[in-house]
């Protein structure tokens, strides 16, 4: 049997880079999946290559950052399937690179946002329709910045920082109500977004950054947010683990 047979499966940020890289190996694992995305070409997009491979799903355009899109997707979702047993937090944005002092505030406050406030809203309305459907996981994407900080981002090093500390208090509330959520915190993984910002130099300073000597890819996230959501995984909750080509272990 497939590990996520028979689940309800929601993923944020679905559209592209690691969201995507999670809804396409959730489908081959037997999830019928409930995709979000700000865009609507790329979610509808994602959609329609997981059911080329016979996946099963529909997609929702909502905004993470708005209470009442997350609220929104969750009713669609148990609407459509009768249940919600799975969610990944995903959806997120980089931000301006500015110091502190000169940080611009309306893009502190979209980051924020987007990053922190938009993982709560999620599992705000998430966690009451998991419980209903006799419980399940969540995992929630962080980053390595959740555990460590670099010059000129504070919003997003602040915003995944916290996304970890969200993750561990709704891990104790619900412990003793068969739901499990746990964090990932990817160093920098290789997505069409990162890898269209960079030229060479650029990417080989970032690669250097990790003692593996390159970046990430989105499918190896994936394949711990598999596990995590899995079965396999079911006495972790509250956890956080750095996928990261040992960037934090310097």
């Amino acid at each position: 049997m497939n590990l996520l047979e028979n689940k309800i499966a929601l993923v944020t940020g679905a559209g592209s880079g690691i969201g995507k890289a999670i809804a396409q190996l959730y489908a081959r694992e037997g999830a019928k999946l409930v995709l979000t995305d700000i865009s609507e070409k790329a979610g509808e997009g994602s959609l329609a290559e997981i059911k080329k491979v016979a996946g099963q799903g529909i997609f929702i355009k909502a905004d993470s950052s708005i209470p009442s899109d997350n609220e929104r997707v969750v009713s669609v979702a148990m609407k459509e399937f009768g249940a919600l047993h799975i969610a990944v937090n995903n959806a997120g944005i980089g931000g301006t690179l500015k110091y502190v002092g000169e940080y611009p505030v309306d893009d502190w406050e979209r980051v924020i946002s987007v990053n922190l406030s938009g993982v709560f809203y999620g599992m705000r309305y998430q966690i009451p329709a998991i419980l209903s459907s006799g419980g399940g996981s969540i995992v929630n994407i962080a980053s390595i910045m959740g555990r460590v900080a670099v010059r000129g981002s504070s919003a997003y090093v602040a915003a995944k920082h916290g996304v970890i500390g969200l993750t561990e208090t709704a891990a104790l509330e619900y412990a003793k109500q068969n739901l499990r959520v746990n964090s990932i915190g990817p160093g920098y993984i290789s997505t069409p977004l990162l890898m269209n910002m960079l030229d060479e130099a650029r990417l080989k300073y970032l690669e250097g950054l990790h003692p593996m000597g390159r970046l990430g890819k989105p499918e190896e996230v994936a394949e711990l947010a598999l596990w995590l959501n899995s079965d396999k995984a079911s006495f972790v909750t509250g956890s956080y683990y750095n996928m990261d080509g040992g960037y934090l272990a310097q």
